[in-house]
């Protein structure tokens, strides 16, 4: 553990002492044996005693004990005011308190010999206070009858000035703390939009595999009946040719035949279509990505985007946002989403246009005001804005496919 910052002698907290010859004065510089009760010490140091000898906790239990009404409910700031109050009193609740100090504290009280100088004294808190232990040495010197008022007010003023380098840092560890929440939330649904998406692809190519292993047992099924029909047929046409003899047969014999030969026929026509339909499920994304492509292209006729750059979406709905986003993401375009002032502060469209090559808006699902706004500050920067004709996902994709390409991947 790393020593604690000590103030020298000449940058430790001036303290008021009371005059030579006051009884205060004489309790404090007393060489007795006998150690201090918190009332015959300056009322000075009860603050920074109370505040840093006994927690909060402790404290509160204390005071209830003592039989304060409140102590149960009273705010942390409320209690220690009240123990500082106490200190200074010399009736039964300010023994309870200078024996819960010597109690919890008894350890480092037993490690100061009781006729040690004043040197041995500052060597064993220099020592205490560079491993951090703070509290029980604190109060085992304070109440020590051979501290001097000049080593009193050394260590009062090192922990005087801990306190305030311990609020500050406690205040920036704060800060990180919660800006360390605020990207950990953000990763957390980052990970789960990307996991939704991973999901959904899952899905789709497990049921597209599904529908080829049932064209490919269907296939096989056809081939084998159709192999079990040719080998009938042929079988067939043997007996014939062997009962050439027998007319009668051999007439009964070639119209099975000619039936043998329509059912193979049906089933060989049965088989080629079930072909085709293999090979058409196999192109079938292919096509219906042409078909998407040649929709959009219609939808988008006479639209086109500047090449490049982010594009600010504004207005919409809300719920669709995500969509919007995820199709952009698929198509490596840097979107930038504003909801026209529903939910999002209108004061954000000049710095979000800044960062626009160009702006979409769709004009069924903004309010005529952000509209306004939005093409005063485009005419300003200089950027150009293209109004779409509804709020719908389909014209936000035939607008981004109407770019010719530019954006995202081909």
């Amino acid at each position: 553990m790393s020593p604690l910052p000590r103030l020298s002698p000449s940058h430790a907290m001036t303290t008021a002492f009371p005059p030579l010859g006051s009884p205060l004065h004489d309790s404090l510089g007393k060489t007795g044996s006998q150690r201090l009760r918190t009332w015959e010490i300056p009322s000075t140091f009860h603050c920074s005693i109370i505040g840093t000898c006994l927690t909060a906790g402790e404290l509160r239990q204390l005071l209830v004990k003592a039989g304060l009404e409140d102590a149960r409910t009273a705010s942390d700031h409320a209690l220690h005011g009240r123990g500082v109050r106490l200190a200074g009193q010399r009736d039964q609740a300010a023994k309870m308190l200078n024996k819960a100090l010597d109690k919890r504290h008894e350890t480092s009280i037993k490690r100061l010999p009781r006729q040690a100088d004043e040197a041995e004294l500052l060597a064993i808190w220099r020592e205490s206070f560079d491993r951090g232990d703070i509290a029980g040495p604190y109060w085992a010197l304070m109440s020590h009858p051979a501290s001097s008022p000049a080593l009193i007010r050394d260590i009062f003023g090192e922990v005087h000035m801990l306190s305030h380098l311990v609020g500050s840092a406690s205040r920036l560890d704060i800060a990180r703390l919660t800006q360390l929440e605020k990207d950990l939330e953000q990763a957390r649904q980052k990970a789960a939009r990307q996991e939704l998406r991973l999901k959904a692809t899952a899905a789709e190519r497990v049921e597209q595999q599904q529908h080829i292993r049932q064209i490919e047992e269907r296939l096989i099924r056809s081939e084998a009946l159709a192999a079990s029909a040719t080998r009938q047929a042929q079988a067939k046409r043997h007996a014939v040719e062997r009962s050439d003899a027998d007319g009668t047969r051999a007439t009964g014999l070639s119209q099975r035949l000619v039936e043998m030969e329509e059912r193979y026929s049906a089933l060989q026509h049965a088989f080629d279509q079930l072909q085709d339909l293999n090979h058409a499920v196999l192109r079938e994304n292919d096509a219906l990505e042409t078909a998407i492509a040649s929709h959009l292209r219609k939808d988008a006729e006479g639209v086109s985007l500047p090449a490049g750059g982010p594009v600010l979406y504004v207005g919409g709905r809300r719920n669709l946002f995500d969509h919007i986003r995820a199709y952009a993401e698929s198509r490596n375009i840097d979107l930038l989403l504003h909801d026209g002032g529903m939910e999002d502060s209108t004061t954000l469209l000049p710095a979000l246009i800044g960062q626009a090559a160009t702006v979409l808006f769709p004009v069924d699902h903004i309010s005529h005001t952000a509209v306004g706004i939005l093409k005063r500050l485009c005419r300003e920067q200089g950027k150009s804005y293209l109004p779409l004709r509804s709020a719908g996902l389909a014209s936000f994709l035939a607008a981004i496919t109407g770019a010719g390409g530019v954006y995202g991947r081909p």
